[in-house]
């Protein structure tokens, strides 16, 4: 594969950016559609089955914690490595290492679970990551919450740190 900047991908694949931070460009939304009642309490209203997003983090920006209502699944696609930090419901840090680099430990593919507060942020010496997030049931922004520092730092104080960098 042929080394592309962020500049190409970001213009290539028509990438905006991204409330919580980077660029997005949502490339597919299910025509399935689950009525409320078919999901569980947490969903208010009708969702798509499934979307899809190309997500691309430049080093020099992050994604800012935040959580949605539905597993997140990662997958990389090009540039450097991202790292992924999810905080679970017990305060649990999980740090994911998203990249084609399998020797390094990197993985081709990780799920955020629903519910969980996460951030991201390519990996020290990196220009930028390309990765897609997909989102079932499919993504809305109503079920986006992007973390007030002081509240997500109070409930997890041990990750304050980590919190007040991605935040």
């Amino acid at each position: 594969m042929a080394n592309y900047s962020a500049d190409y991908w970001i213009k290539k694949l028509h990438l905006q950016q991204h409330i919580e931070g980077g660029w997005y460009s949502e490339i597919y939304r299910s025509a399935l559609v689950f009525n409320k009642t078919q999901l569980p309490a947490v969903f208010n209203g009708d969702r798509n089955a499934c979307t899809h997003i190309y997500f691309l983090l430049e080093k020099k920006g992050f994604s800012a914690f935040h959580r949605i209502q539905s597993d997140e699944l990662w997958h990389f696609y090009a540039g450097d490595p991202l790292i992924i930090y999810e905080i679970d419901k017990t305060g649990q840090l999980n740090q994911h290492l998203l990249g084609n680099d399998l020797e390094k430990g990197q993985s081709l593919f990780c799920i955020i679970s629903a519910g969980n507060w996460f951030a991201s942020k390519v990996a020290d010496g990196g220009e930028y990551g390309l990765a897609g997030c997909t989102v079932a049931p499919g993504f809305d922004f109503k079920d986006f919450e992007l973390a007030e520092r002081k509240n997500l730092s109070d409930s997890y104080p041990q990750h304050d740190e980590l919190i007040r960098q991605l935040s």
